[in-house]
């Protein structure tokens, strides 16, 4: 059977997305009634006291977003990459339906059916800070801690998403798959892109888009309204919580960061320095580096 290496090795260049494009597996998830091959990623081995780490992507990525964090935390222990449902190489339907509750049935379903239940550092960056915390909200006994990479979810979705009826929903979808409209958010996503946004890194960003159903998947999660604010919940959240914020986020931008640090009940703000909206990709030794001593602290 033709894999997702296969197709999609032949557009990658830097050795660590290729790395990481290898090790993409797709395994069986219920959801919603149906079974939905799941892509993720599995790397490091089961260290003794040491819960798993789950690494959680943002809007409309996948797992390859954590091309440069997967190979420093795998030697310290087990590390998982998830696609949430509906987003990178995980299979789509067009019957299925792509919510934040429908994405939060799929976690819990790959934490009972592949996570064994157990206790979990959960790693959310930016959309992905927001699964990580609804997850935590509705199953606080699986996630030992967080860390929240400049996270959504203070800030309401846009609300504007619901209105977009044929045609204007497929328009805004066929506009976002625009190889300029992608570069330019790249561009916004870093401190120093002429750095980073390479050919690679915009592949990278961009083979999901040739999954099948993927603008379906899109247009239903858009016209769900997306994560809602969780501002008022986060008193609920008694969960050791690392905060990782860029000093120079242009896409969230730094205010939410403090909201985070004063509403939740055991928050720890960490300032990553000149760095923009994705220290995962852009500082990701200083990344790894803060995630595995906090973990290995408590």
């Amino acid at each position: 059977m033709f894999s997702i290496y296969d197709q999609f090795a032949p557009r990658l260049s830097e050795p660590e997305s290729l790395a990481l494009l290898s090790q993409i597996q797709q395994v069986p998830v219920s959801v919603q009634g149906q079974v939905v091959a799941s892509s993720c990623v599995q790397a490091g081995a089961l260290v003794a006291d040491r819960s798993p780490i789950v690494l959680l992507h943002g809007f409309d990525s996948s797992v390859l977003e954590f091309r440069r964090l997967v190979p420093r935390l795998a030697p310290h222990g087990e590390t998982w990459g998830i696609d949430l449902l509906g987003f990178g190489f995980s299979d789509r339907s067009a019957h299925l339906s792509i919510n934040p509750d429908s994405i939060n049935e799929h976690l819990h379903g790959f934490w009972q059916q592949h996570l064994q239940e157990r206790s979990l550092i959960l790693v959310g960056a930016s959309m992905g800070g927001a699964a990580a915390l609804k997850f935590a909200l509705a199953y606080p006994q699986a996630v030992k801690q967080l860390v929240l990479i400049d996270s959504a979810g203070v800030q309401m979705g846009p609300v504007i998403g619901k209105f977009l009826f044929p045609p204007l929903d497929q328009w805004a979808v066929e506009f976002l798959r625009r190889p300029e409209v992608r570069r330019n958010i790249s561009c916004n996503a870093y401190a120093e892109p002429d750095r980073w946004v390479t050919p690679d890194a915009e592949a990278c960003a961009a083979l999901h888009l040739e999954m099948p159903y993927w603008a379906e998947a899109l247009k239903s999660f858009t016209k769900s309204g997306g994560y809602p604010s969780f501002r008022s919940q986060l008193a609920q959240l008694n969960i050791p919580t690392l905060l990782l914020w860029g000093r120079e986020d242009r896409i969230l931008g730094t205010k939410d960061a403090i909201v985070f640090e004063n509403l939740l009940p055991q928050a720890q703000l960490q300032w990553i320095e000149a760095c923009g909206h994705v220290p995962h990709l852009e500082k990701p030794a200083e990344t790894a580096q803060w995630i595995l001593s906090y973990s290995s602290n408590r």
